[in-house]
């Protein structure tokens, strides 16, 4: 794939040279043909453009993007309805009057047809005032060049690819940059500014040096834009394969500062009787890169970003001991809720799971670094549960040490955990863990009502087992109850069965 993406783009350098640039072959969707047939029976000149154009260049005739958007000199509305008849099938049309556009649903495409337009904004505001235009119009309001790129789909210039401001180049040199003055670009949609960086990231790309100062001096302007819309571009950043890149082009543009200012306290190394500790936001961002290479959840990613996020509250200096963050995985995760609800992320199961992380990210380190325990480890099953793969795989990344030797000694340890977990596991069932008598079942034994005394012995049945003082079965549990019980001047009830109902 790698070699035939080459090839494409040695020849359709060649051919931008000459002005004669045919990719029809690789338009290899039906859908192409028909709006083909449908344009030119209505009259209606009809072109593919932005992300699908983008990374056909990029990708060969290889894995070609499942959204294409269509941009047609006419209404976009009224061609998709056609085009939508002319396939002959029922398939899903979804219309959106106000923005004047429409969507076909076809297999697993989808296809959005829109009206050519310009554009013309407002200083305190980024929706635009729009009004009919021509396809140059439209690719002038394009964000950045790679996504002004588009290919006919006329029936007299079918496949031609139409690259105004040098698109494919820029594709060659993997460089993100504006079709028109960035600052202008930047100032009309300030949205711009964070795709331009999510652009870079994903793609491995560099942003121009003139693209990259407007953003900085435009970055004031993001706070017109919603935050859904932000933490919608952040989350595809966190997506990228690198996903480093990207914070440290938000902090290079001094927008992380303004839209994610915990993130930016973590930068910068304190020093005290040349004593100094290392750049938790450079440690961070390395976890979250060690992190990417191992899963493509979004929610263990934004763990790892977050599991140091207290340390600036915490980072205290002791003489004879050297710096410290004592409790900051305690209140990192106490900061996790306020985080997610400014940025309006999830406040459900997601954002409990992230903040589960951020709490419990120090102990299987600790169990690595000591001697481990049958108890230590026990707990580390209860408290993680479900999530304990997880949160393995997020200590593991969070070694960072520069010293190979280091980082293997690590994961040795680790290692010696995972098979100690699994060793406990299948002799204990810790990790679904359901104690052996209920509260229904003290109340019954002793003829008591829902107390205070029922959860102190059902809470020392279950320390009893984590700490590995009895079997985790219903008898050592009775036999405890009933010592427990005792001890409190409880007496069990005449005729009662030990048997358990």
């Amino acid at each position: 794939m790698i070699y035939n993406a080459l090839l494409l783009r040695i020849r359709l350098y060649f051919c931008c040279s000459l002005n004669s640039m045919k990719l029809s072959e690789h338009l290899h969707h039906k859908v192409f043909q028909i709006i083909a047939s449908v344009a030119a029976k209505e009259k209606t000149p009809s072109y593919v453009i932005g992300g699908f154009v983008r990374d056909l260049l990029i990708s060969g005739s290889g894995n070609i993007p499942k959204d294409i958007d269509i941009v047609v000199i006419g209404s976009g509305i009224e061609m998709a309805e056609k085009v939508r008849q002319a396939i002959g099938e029922e398939i899903p049309l979804s219309v959106f009057k106000n923005f004047g556009t429409a969507m076909l649903k076809w297999g697993d495409t989808e296809i959005e047809f829109v009206g050519a337009r310009k554009e013309s904004y407002r200083s305190n505001s980024r929706k635009p005032l729009v009004e009919n235009g021509t396809l140059e119009d439209d690719q002038n309001r394009r964000d950045f060049t790679i996504n002004a790129l588009a290919i006919s789909l006329n029936q007299d210039s079918f496949g031609e690819l139409l690259d105004p401001f040098g698109g494919l180049k820029h594709l060659e040199e993997k460089l993100i940059t504006t079709p028109l003055e960035p600052g202008r670009t930047f100032s009309d949609d300030p949205l711009r500014m964070l795709r331009g960086i999510r652009f870079a990231t994903s793609l491995g790309f560099s942003i121009e040096a003139g693209t990259l100062n407007a953003i900085h001096e435009y970055r004031q302007r993001i706070e017109i834009i919603s935050q859904e819309r932000i933490s919608d571009e952040l989350n595809k950043i966190m997506l990228a394969q690198g996903p480093g890149k990207g914070f440290l082009l938000l902090d290079q543009c001094g927008l992380l500062e303004i839209i994610f200012p915990e993130l930016h306290q973590m930068k910068g190394v304190e020093q005290v009787n040349e004593q100094h500790h290392k750049d938790n936001f450079l440690h961070t961002l390395k976890v979250l890169d060690n992190i990417a290479l191992k899963t493509d959840d979004l929610w263990l990613r934004w763990a790892a970003l977050l599991h140091d996020i207290a340390k600036p509250r915490t980072r205290k200096f002791e003489p004879g001991t050297g710096w410290t963050f004592h409790a900051h995985e305690f209140i990192g995760a106490k900061m996790v809720p306020g985080i997610f609800r400014r940025m309006k992320l999830p406040l459900n199961e997601k954002m409990k799971y992230v903040q589960k992380l951020v709490m419990l990210h120090l102990r299987p380190i600790v169990l690595s670094q000591d001697i481990v325990t049958d108890a230590a480890v026990r707990r580390l099953i209860f408290d993680a549960g479900e999530d304990l793969e997880d949160l393995m795989t997020l200590c593991e990344a969070d070694i960072t040490s520069k010293n190979e030797r280091t980082v293997k000694r690590h994961l040795r340890n680790f290692q010696v955990v995972r098979e100690k977990v699994i060793e406990l596991e299948e002799r204990d069932s810790i990790r679904n863990f359901q104690p052996p008598i209920s509260g229904d079942d003290i109340q019954k034994v002793f003829g008591i009502p829902p107390s205070r005394p029922v959860g102190m012995i059902k809470n020392a049945i279950k320390e009893a087992i984590l700490d590995g003082h009895i079997s985790n079965n219903y008898e050592a549990a009775y036999a405890l109850m009933l010592e427990e019980g005792k001890a409190l001047g409880l007496t069990v009830q005449q005729g009662l069965r030990r048997e358990k109902e």
